[in-house]
C-alpha cells in the first residue's frame, strides 16, 4: 500500500498503527516474563509468617537466564525464597507454581530431627559435622520444624520446606512434595511488592 492510499483512508493506517502496537507491547511482555521476571501471588499458609496469601511477587528470571546463556544449570543460593513449577502439577487438582525455602542443594545430606534441619556435605561431613540451614535467614522461620527426615537430596534437585513448618501447613520436601528439579525452577523472589504496607527486598 502506498502513502497515497493511506491519505485517503487515513482509519486503516490508524488501525494498522494499533494492531503493531498492540503486538510489540504483547511481544514484549512474553519476553520480559520469560527472561526478565515474572509476579506471583502467594496462595496458602505455607509461607507464613514470612508471606501471606495475597502477597504479590516478583521473582528475578535474570538469575536464570545468565545461566542458560552461559550453557549451565542455574543453582539458587541456600535459604533463598523461589518459586518452582510444581513437579507434580496436575490441571484443577494442584497449584501450578510454589514458593518455598531452599535447604538441601544436589548431593547434600538433609537431617530432619528433634525440630531443626542438618545439613551435611564435603565442607561440613557427616555425622558430626553438620550445620543448620536456616541460621543465616535472620530468624525465618521462626517456628520447629515436624518430622523426621534423613536423605540424600539427588543430583540436579533441591530440597524445599516452607516456613510455616508444623504439622502439614507445608507441602513441601518433608511430606509428599518430594525433591525439585533444578530444570522447574523459575528463579528467586526479588521482592514483595504488595501489601504496600510491607514492601520487602528478599
Amino acid at each position: 500500500m502506498d502513502s497515497n492510499f493511506f491519505r485517503r483512508y487515513p482509519i486503516i493506517k490508524d488501525v494498522i498503527g494499533i494492531i503493531i502496537f498492540v503486538a510489540c507491547v504483547a511481544i514484549g511482555t512474553l519476553l520480559i516474563n520469560t527472561f526478565v521476571f515474572r509476579s506471583f501471588s502467594v496462595v496458602g499458609p505455607s509461607m507464613q509468617t514470612t508471606m501471606y496469601t495475597g502477597d504479590r511477587l516478583i521473582v528475578n528470571r535474570l538469575a536464570v537466564t545468565w545461566a542458560q546463556l552461559q550453557n549451565k544449570t542455574y543453582i539458587p543460593e541456600r535459604g533463598q525464597i523461589i518459586v518452582f513449577k510444581n513437579p507434580l502439577f496436575t490441571t484443577g487438582v494442584s497449584d501450578e507454581f510454589i514458593v518455598k525455602r531452599v535447604i538441601g542443594l544436589p548431593g547434600e545430606r538433609v537431617v530432619l530431627k528433634d525440630g531443626s534441619y542438618t545439613v551435611f556435605n564435603n565442607e561440613h561431613p557427616y555425622p558430626n559435622n553438620g550445620f543448620n540451614p536456616d541460621d543465616a535467614n535472620n530468624g525465618e522461620p521462626g517456628s520447629p520444624t515436624s518430622g523426621v527426615i534423613d536423605e540424600v537430596v539427588p543430583a540436579d534437585e533441591l530440597f524445599v520446606s516452607g516456613d510455616h513448618r508444623q504439622g502439614q501447613y507445608s507441602f513441601d520436601s518433608r511430606n509428599g512434595l518430594g525433591t525439585i528439579p533444578l530444570y522447574d525452577v523459575v528463579g528467586p523472589v526479588g521482592i514483595r511488592i504488595f501489601p504496600f504496607d510491607k514492601i520487602r527486598i528478599f
